[in-house]
């Protein structure tokens, strides 16, 4: 048994492409459109770890989807949870649970899906802004 990926039904391409692409740092294997069943699909994975697969599922007929804390949330480890953390705000994401231990963070993608960051190896020192930063909303 191998793992292939995890589908994520998204409401918006372009704010979700943003997201993960342009704020989180993954890149867009493939894509693909098929108009008999009305959708798009677009695979998505971390530099060097493309085994380890999101899909990303736009329906073109609006759909109300809800997700978030039923789901889970999504993974990734990261080489600085700072850098990370701090590149997401500079595009406009809310840092839902900040890295005050210089280990853990969570974030959530345009459609409410939970995404936990993982300092790889050791954690981080404890440092400012995020270690006197609260929590905001649910993660």
């Amino acid at each position: 048994m191998k793992y292939l990926h995890t589908m994520l039904r998204i409401s918006d391409i372009d704010r979700s492409l943003k997201f993960f692409v342009d704020d989180l740092g993954l890149k867009e294997i493939r894509r693909s459109e098929n108009e008999v069943g009305r959708f798009t699909l677009i695979f998505l994975a971390a530099e060097g770890d493309e085994d380890a697969q999101i899909e990303l599922t736009y329906n073109w007929d609006s759909e109300q989807y809800s997700g978030g804390r039923n789901f889970g949330h999504l993974a990734y480890e990261v080489d600085d949870i700072y850098q990370i953390c701090h590149r997401l705000m500079e595009g406009g994401v809310t840092i839902n649970r900040p890295p005050r231990d210089g280990r853990m963070a969570f974030v959530r993608s345009p459609d409410s899906i939970s995404v936990e960051l993982l300092q790889k190896g050791a954690a981080l020192p404890p440092q400012e802004p995020w270690l006197s930063m609260e929590n905001s909303g649910q993660w």
